[in-house]
């Protein structure tokens, strides 16, 4: 990453913006040519991350495009004109640093994590490739098949990760939701260097992205830094994304996919709103503690009774994401223990979706999930990448990163009634989504691929 801020006036300038700073506050930006930056200060440890969040990912494509914001992550890697390919990972590796990137639904994110006093060396190489990429055909002609061998391998070989990308595209209809992050493997086939071109010139712009630090850095020298490299970066005209709301489910939807594997599998998803579509705005909490009185550690139901107790799952779990941009699922997935059948975990999952349905959740239930959401938060604080991203996927799906620090009043504030409410308005069958993996014969020597990764694509 590269930032810029040039003399005596723009350190003025960025002192004011600031004012007095402690350690723990956010300090928020935004540069002349729209870039926002967020810097959080965390003297824990002396080191700091760095994360460029730009607002594109796999629910900006359209049919034939799919897969082209991973494979541009992919070729983020490959060179500028002061950079020749691969030239910025030795760097960061030279400087004692880690690096990577990672495409999601929502959007795509570039991140370095370095001693503090190292950060402006990623911030300048980050700043670099924002505007400056060669694209090189070549370089893509190379990695567009290592992108198809990654669709193979965790998509393609692997029949739970087969049965998720199956399940989205029979959930989502008129939801850009319906298609993979990774891309479907005809439109990586007929991907053209130009496609890819084009996407960088459209998305790729400071005012398209937000830059997250968080370590143990001043904000008011650290603003200085990022101005100098991105501040004569000039920003684009950002295309207007068009809702593309998802159609009205009219009854339950299922199907069956079938592939080599060894055991069956069963997916569920209920349509659910998020905090950044949700017209009351403790619903998505109320989801998200419903979430965990289910699927809430070795304690919550469906490993108490459904796994332990009936023994009628060898796993079996819940979840929910409160802070996608689009309307999403909450979703459950088991596999049946031996001797059950994919009928059987059914039955009994939706018997337990009944029960939160019809019975209030008991105050000391609530309580105990309530007091693990709590503590698992404050142990993700102790991660600056974890708070980083944090910031950055709020901000990027249109939300504050405020609600980071309203999260746990929020959860702490959700009452037995609410969740009750939540479970009789979206766990019904008009909004569910059904999808069982049916195995086949595993060739002999070979063995099913276990699925690797989730919404996201790393490189």
């Amino acid at each position: 990453m590269q930032m810029k801020l040039s003399g005596v006036v723009g350190l003025l300038a960025a002192t004011l913006s600031f004012g007095a700073h402690s350690a723990g506050e956010v300090h928020e930006s935004k540069l002349d040519n729209g870039m926002k930056v967020i810097i959080k200060v965390d003297r824990r440890a002396p080191v700091a991350v760095s994360q460029v969040w730009y607002r594109v990912g796999s629910s900006y494509e359209h049919n034939g495009s799919t897969g082209l914001s991973h494979a541009l992550e992919h070729m983020m890697f490959k060179g500028t004109k002061k950079h020749p390919p691969n030239e910025f990972s030795r760097i960061i590796s030279e400087n004692g640093g880690k690096e990577n990137a990672f495409t999601g639904d929502d959007y795509t994110t570039y991140f370095q994590q370095l001693e503090a006093s190292r950060l402006p060396i990623a911030l300048e190489l980050e700043a670099d490739r924002m505007r400056n990429l060669t694209l090189p055909a070549g370089e893509f002609d190379k990695e567009i098949k290592v992108v198809m061998e990654e669709r193979r391998m965790r998509t393609e070989d692997s029949p739970t990760a087969l049965t998720h990308e199956q399940f989205m595209a029979a959930a989502f209809t008129s939801s850009p939701y319906h298609n993979p992050v990774i891309g479907w493997m005809d439109d990586l086939e007929n991907m053209k260097i130009q496609d890819l071109k084009a996407w960088y010139q459209t998305w790729y712009a400071p005012n398209n992205a937000t830059l997250v630090i968080v370590g143990d850095v001043d904000p008011v020298a650290t603003l200085a830094t990022v101005k100098k490299y991105f501040g004569p970066l000039k920003p684009s005209k950002i295309p207007e994304v068009k809702p593309q709301r998802e159609v009205e489910q009219r009854g339950i939807r299922r199907i069956t996919v079938k592939a080599p594997a060894e055991l069956p599998y069963l997916m569920m998803g209920y349509k659910t709103p998020v905090l950044a579509t949700a017209k009351e705005a403790w619903e998505p909490y109320a989801l998200e503690m419903l979430a965990g009185v289910l699927d809430g550690g070795n304690s919550a139901r469906l490993s108490k009774n459904l796994v332990r107790g009936k023994e009628v799952a060898a796993s079996a779990g819940a979840g929910y994401d409160l802070y996608s941009r689009m309307d999403q699922l909450f979703s459950f997935d088991g596999t049946p223990a031996q001797g059950k059948t994919i009928a059987d975990l059914e039955a009994a999952l939706r018997e337990q979706i009944k029960l939160v349905r019809e019975t209030l959740v008991a105050p000391e239930e609530l309580e105990r999930i309530k007091s693990q959401v709590v503590a698992a938060k404050v142990y993700e604080r102790d991660s600056n990448f974890y708070q980083a991203m944090q910031i950055g996927t709020l901000e990027t799906n249109g939300l504050s990163y405020k609600l980071v620090e309203e999260y746990l009043d929020r959860i702490k504030a959700v009452t037995p009634e609410q969740i009750q409410k939540v479970a009789q308005k979206y766990l019904v069958d008009d909004r569910l989504t059904v999808a069982v993996l049916e195995p086949l014969p595993i060739e002999n020597g070979k063995h099913a691929m276990p699925a690797m990764g989730g919404g996201g694509h790393v490189r």
